[in-house]
């Protein structure tokens, strides 16, 4: 049988529950938790691949003037 329950994080009694079926999740092989992002799976993606082209160097950095910003960005 398997049963879900919503656990809300905000509140303490959410955040203490999960922590005691984590416990329990981890010295018991009959239970399992798994835990489903707020997130919209395609903007997760675009997220990693653009970090991955930050950290491969891909990117291109722009240093801006607080003076004269749209100078600095070609706009002016």
């Amino acid at each position: 049988m398997i049963t879900t329950i919503i656990i809300n994080e905000r509140t303490k009694a959410g955040r203490t529950l999960l922590e005691l079926a984590r416990l329990l999740a981890t010295t018991n092989k009959g239970i399992e938790i798994q835990e489903e992002s707020p997130y919209n799976p395609e903007f997760v993606a675009k997220i990693e691949r653009i970090y991955d082209d930050y950290k491969s160097g891909k990117t291109k950095s722009i240093t801006l003037d607080p003076n004269d910003i749209w100078g600095s960005l070609g706009l002016k």
